[in-house]
């Protein structure tokens, strides 16, 4: 199972909604059975879920101090990917989500007050070791701060090359349980949405494999005696 986070320590990014879409996305691009996982003690993504009539994503509501032996059973049941939606301001809930995933989405909106908030989610990141990438979210079409937001983020780290914009279809779909490419799948917001995801996926794909690879190098340097053979290691529930 991979796992993907969510999260930025600024409040109004878009994390729930971008969440949402992803799985939904993700569904539809056949990478699932998709599981979202709300750890934000406020609930939005959980009253989204509810609200909504589609069998899929699943659903799992957890807390920091669960979710470890959580996403363990969530990988005994077969799903293919959890999308963990974060709160914002909680530097130690945030690490911990980020300490079990193997990619961390980080949206953020093409303003100052964004850009600065930014960097404290990169430190989690780095101090974890785990690899992370922006996503320019709610942004206005063809604003010369799009792009300024763009290059200054590309400083600290991956962005995705595809910017989700500002538009009233987003909030609409919130609202009843959808997304974008429920009500629209011909509509731009739809498009790109499926972008992201492609390059999400992509991004994830190759981070997994990397971690594998990685962890088959680490057996072969041991003896024969101690060698484990060839996985990932699985956390006893």
């Amino acid at each position: 199972m991979r796992v993907l986070a969510v999260t930025s320590q600024k409040g109004g990014s878009g994390k729930t909604t971008l969440s949402g879409h992803l799985a939904v996305q993700a569904e539809l691009a056949g990478a699932g059975p998709v599981v979202l996982v709300d750890t934000d003690p406020q609930g939005s993504l959980t009253a989204w879920w509810n609200e909504r009539e589609a069998p899929t994503p699943a659903f799992a509501q957890t807390n920091v101090s669960r979710l470890l032996s959580d996403l363990d059973q969530l990988r005994e049941q077969g799903f293919k990917l959890a999308i963990i939606d974060t709160p914002h301001a909680i530097t130690l809930a945030i690490q911990s989500v980020i300490s079990v995933s193997d990619l961390i989405v980080i949206p953020t909106r093409p303003s100052p007050h964004d850009l600065r908030a930014a960097g404290a989610t990169v430190e989690l990141a780095d101090r974890s070791d785990k690899p992370f990438m922006f996503v320019i979210n709610s942004a206005t079409p063809r604003a010369r701060i799009t792009s300024d937001a763009a290059i200054a983020l590309s400083q600290h780290g991956t962005v995705s090359p595809t910017t989700i914009h500002q538009r009233t279809d987003f909030a609409s779909s919130m609202i009843d349980g959808r997304t974008v490419m429920e009500i629209n799948p011909k509509s731009k917001s739809a498009e790109e949405i499926a972008d992201l995801w492609e390059y999400v996926s992509d991004r994830l794909e190759k981070n997994f494999r990397r971690i594998v690879f990685q962890h088959q190098a680490q057996q072969l340097r041991r003896t024969p005696s101690q060698s484990a053979g060839f996985g990932r290691r699985q956390a006893e529930v």
